[in-house]
């Protein structure tokens, strides 16, 4: 799955003024789409076990989404271009994954 944030995106004004990055939270709503595209609906309770951060997505920047997995365990990959932005996993129901 393809995204990018406008640069008019509400959240971007405080993070941070001047030199504006997508907030992780941001970024991990956009995963939690792609998941819920790929599971044919919304999942309910959902866990993030691991994420991890390697690189900041500036506003209009694309990424994409990749996925492996299926439910209710998911890993993901954020990428922009050939860089890895960020990783982990996603848990539906709330229950820990085998």
């Amino acid at each position: 799955m393809q995204f990018s944030i406008r640069p008019d995106h509400p959240c971007l004004p405080g993070h941070f003024p001047g030199r504006p990055l997508v907030p992780g939270v941001v970024v991990l709503e956009q995963v939690m789409r792609a998941v819920e595209a790929a599971a044919g609906g919304p999942l309910g309770a959902l866990r993030l076990p691991q994420v991890k951060f390697m690189a900041p997505l500036l506003p209009g920047q694309e990424a994409r989404i990749e996925l492996d997995g299926g439910a209710p365990h998911w890993k993901f990959r954020v990428w922009r271009g050939d860089e890895l932005l960020a990783r982990g996993e996603l848990v539906a129901g709330g229950r820990p994954a085998a």
